[in-house]
């Protein structure tokens, strides 16, 4: 590894002491607990960009974060980087995502909003922190600072922490003023080259739009030009598209990588600690490649993500997370019986409490729920 790699012997450690491990490193049994982990499990039944039964070929989070850890692992290895770390920040960066995506999460954040709100970054440290209770000798999964600090700053430095985050730093410091390392950087670029690359995949196979729609998109069309120049003897388009991606997904990746060892290069960093005292990303697209993806991004978002086929269930979703929030916070007697008897006895705890059992909820349990406390799903199909 580089210098400037985290070195699992020279980590801060744990915030509770274990005995160290006789076939694995820190880094390595941190992204074990995380896959070992119930909230991981989880993730097969929470919504990507589409509610679960609206087909099973379509990417859950589970599928998502998979695809974001094999795209970061790569990298990190190409930079000679801390390959289980990265793995680990990349498989539990959406740990804290409620039910039905982020329809899901703008219903929990209202619903929240009196208690200190929600942020399903900060619910994912919570998680791992906190709410996992897989060992009788501390609540969490007691991680390496390391993993925790790339979970809480992926997206860089965090200048006014949400209240779940400010608890987890209190309790075991997080420097959530600086940068983290680089291993936490290339996760959250990798998350961005997925999640690009793969909601067109998605898009295209749902009929949500075609290809001459897309290859408006400049960085789009080049990459399909190459692709049907590859190939110009197969002529059916659904045979090329996994093509198309994976030349999008290269591209990306080549110039994530020319580009950050340009500026790692500039820094010329020595530890992880010059890493984080740089005041500035070293992991990211040139400027070209960023307006690229920003084009991508503004076509998903404008063509996918505010689909009537999308939107239609925006409302529902929303409705039943409000409403499971709001007959549980008025009678916590509904909650299962493992809630009710750790229900705190006053507010903002109490709230936050039932907004963690709902955080927690897949898709499909949340409907389950809302059909036993509340009634008919407003669901479509449900």
């Amino acid at each position: 590894m580089k210098p400037y790699a985290t070195d699992p012997a020279a980590s801060r450690g744990r915030r509770f002491a274990e005995a160290p491990s006789a076939t694995r490193d820190a880094f390595q049994r941190d992204r074990d607990r995380i896959v070992h982990c119930s909230a991981f499990r989880r993730l097969r039944d929470k919504t990507q960009v589409f509610v679960a039964p609206d087909g099973d070929h379509f990417r859950v989070r589970l599928t998502h974060s998979l695809e974001v850890a094999q795209i970061a692992r790569a990298v990190a290895r190409a930079l000679g980087l801390n390959e289980d770390l990265t793995e680990a920040c990349a498989l539990a960066h959406d740990l804290g995502h409620p039910p039905f995506g982020h329809s899901g999460e703008d219903a929990l954040e209202a619903a929240m909003a009196p208690f200190g709100g929600f942020d399903h970054n900060a619910q994912t440290v919570r998680i791992v922190t906190r709410l996992e209770q897989r060992y009788p000798g501390f609540d969490g999964l007691n991680l390496s600072w390391e993993t925790i600090e790339g979970l809480a700053k992926h997206n860089g430095p965090v200048v006014a922490p949400t209240w779940a985050l400010s608890e987890a730093d209190t309790g075991f410091p997080l420097d959530l003023a600086t940068w983290p390392g680089l291993e936490a950087q290339v996760a959250a670029a990798a998350d961005d080259i997925a999640y690009d690359n793969h909601d067109l995949d998605d898009g295209l196979r749902a009929g949500l739009f075609t290809i001459d729609d897309v290859v408006a998109v400049p960085f789009v069309a080049d990459c399909w030009a190459a692709v049907t120049a590859r190939f110009p003897g197969v002529a059916a388009r659904r045979r090329l598209v996994p093509e198309l991606v994976r030349e999008q997904i290269g591209r990306m990746v080549d110039d994530l990588l020319a580009t950050s060892r340009a500026r790692i290069a500039a820094v010329a960093p020595s530890s992880v600690a010059d890493v984080r005292a740089a005041g500035h990303a070293l992991i990211g697209f040139s400027d070209g490649m960023a307006a690229s993806a920003g084009a991508l991004k503004h076509f998903l978002r404008t063509r996918m993500y505010t689909h009537p086929e999308v939107a239609r269930l925006r409302d529902p979703a929303v409705e039943i997370v409000a409403g499971l929030f709001a007959a549980f916070d008025a009678d916590p007697d509904r909650l299962p019986p493992r809630w009710q008897a750790t229900l705190p006895a006053a507010e903002p705890e109490r709230a936050r409490h039932v907004g963690d059992f709902i955080a927690g909820m897949t898709d499909r349990y949340a409907l389950r729920e809302y059909a036993r406390v509340i009634g008919p799903s407003p669901m479509p199909g449900y």
